[in-house]
């Protein structure tokens, strides 16, 4: 028995150094993605860009668009893709199912070797006229067309900026679009999470008062103390909750959430700066394994952007979210 004894020892030690040599290893490596946009000069083809995500280990990808050349160069590459079907397409695709089905067959049947693992309907959709109102209709009849199509394994969500929701401290989330609890339950019933672009970036510079530290990830302790007693030393983890409590407030507190998109630009304002911006992202990747006060556990989170975009619309920073250049050198050091 004594020999038992001791073997069991051993081998509960080695189990332990075991668990405890992968528990360094961070669980958001398994779960970051990076957004891969076009619009920007220079940029190297799709097969080009796919072997640069897997050169970096990045294990996800989300394009605006069912680009076909993207499709192809993503087939066989065990990348998972969330797969936008652009604002454009929404009116069309809530006007009748054989739309949807005709969508289907164009843009996901023709792609089997590749892991489409969400299709994002929509992407911060604006309220102006009857635009949102599509949402809902579009994501159901893409959902019973991917039914139809054998698909079923293939989530179907939209993706969300913070403008639909408030509340502060985060435990007092509500949805503020009348359009997201009706949308907040249809992903409960289907088990879909909601894709949430959630950006510290522009909360802190649109909101006086808030400390850099806290929206970089580099705050020495708790700066938000909630109702409920959980405590907040980053922004992210205080935005990702918010959404999750107007997720409980609209009756839909199964619902997960993706971060469909988060990052922080190196150029084009004051706090965009090189190094705010890896020290962000790179935090970021380091964070995202351990979840949010509310919800511990690993959170999927997509980066913003895999290139430096200078085609691109709005603000100068809108041009300088990537990590990498249109000739595949890094913008900044980062590490996947």
């Amino acid at each position: 028995m004594a020999g038992h004894r001791a073997a069991a020892a051993y081998m509960l030690a080695v189990a332990a150094l075991f668990l405890g040599v992968f528990a360094t290893i961070p669980a958001a490596v398994q779960s970051i993605g990076v957004c891969y946009g076009v619009n920007g000069d220079g940029l190297p083809s799709a097969s080009d860009v796919v072997q640069l995500y897997k050169s970096n280990g990045i294990t996800g990808m989300r394009i605006y668009s069912p680009d076909g050349d993207s499709l192809q160069a993503l087939s066989g590459s065990n990348i998972d893709l969330i797969l936008d079907v652009g604002n454009d397409q929404l009116a069309n695709l809530a006007a009748s199912a054989s739309n949807a089905d005709s969508w289907v067959q164009a843009n996901v049947q023709p792609y089997k070797d590749v892991k489409i693992k969400y299709i994002a309907v929509g992407n911060e959709v604006p309220d102006q006229g009857g635009s949102t109102q599509d949402i809902l209709p579009a994501m159901q009849n893409v959902h019973d067309a991917l039914a139809r199509a054998g698909l079923n394994g293939i989530k179907v969500s939209t993706a969300v900026n913070s403008g639909v929701r408030t509340g502060y401290p985060p435990s007092h989330g509500t949805f503020s679009a009348t359009h997201m609890p009706p949308i907040a339950q249809y992903l409960a019933s289907t088990g879909a999470p909601l894709l949430a672009n959630v950006y510290p970036y522009f909360t802190y510079t649109g909101t006086p008062g808030i400390d850099l530290n806290y929206a970089l990830f580099t705050s020495p302790g708790t700066v938000v103390q909630d109702d409920n007693g959980l405590q907040y030393q980053n922004l992210f983890d205080a935005l990702v909750d918010t959404f999750y409590a107007a997720l409980d407030s609209a009756g839909a507190g199964s619902v997960g959430i993706v971060v469909s998109e988060s990052g922080w630009p190196s150029a084009g304002d004051t706090a965009a700066t090189t190094d705010n911006a890896q020290t962000y992202n790179q935090k970021l990747i380091n964070h995202v394994g351990q979840g949010t006060p509310k919800r511990p556990g690993a959170i999927e989170t997509y980066i913003f952007a895999m290139f430096n975009e200078n085609r691109k619309n709005g603000a100068e920073t809108e041009k300088h979210f990537g990590l990498f250049n249109p000739d595949q050198s890094p913008a900044y050091p980062i590490s996947f």
